[in-house]
């Protein structure tokens, strides 16, 4: 079993920054490729960013590329978002997510908001 807890969401200006992490709990975290994913108001959950289990593939949403970048420390536990020269249409509820690349989807954390404001 895995836990997933994210942090660093909040409220930023268009075309500012901000930085999402996500603490993983369990032995095995490690093992397991890791994602993002967002939902926004009347929307679906879509897919952010993958990282495989231990980084050596990363794959992203068209929408985000060239300005986001997954990362993790697998001696941290720990999973970020790096988010730059965000956009209005980037406010969402931001999920981590761990599971099998490229498609992560086992475990789930509660969600993190982020607003951006024009």
């Amino acid at each position: 079993q895995v836990q997933l807890v994210e942090s660093g969401g909040g409220l930023v200006q268009a075309g500012g920054s901000l930085r999402l992490s996500c603490a993983a709990s369990g032995r095995t975290s490690s093992r397991y490729a890791m994602g993002w994913f967002r939902q926004a108001p009347g929307k679906e959950r879509e897919f952010v960013a993958v990282i495989s289990a231990y980084g050596g593939s990363t794959n992203y949403a068209d929408s985000v590329k060239g300005r986001f970048t997954i990362s993790r420390d697998n001696a941290k536990n720990t999973l970020y978002l790096q988010m730059n020269s965000l956009k209005p249409e980037d406010t969402a509820v931001y999920y981590c997510a761990g599971g099998i690349y490229p498609n992560p989807s086992s475990y789930w954390g509660q969600g993190t908001q982020v607003t951006v404001s024009s």
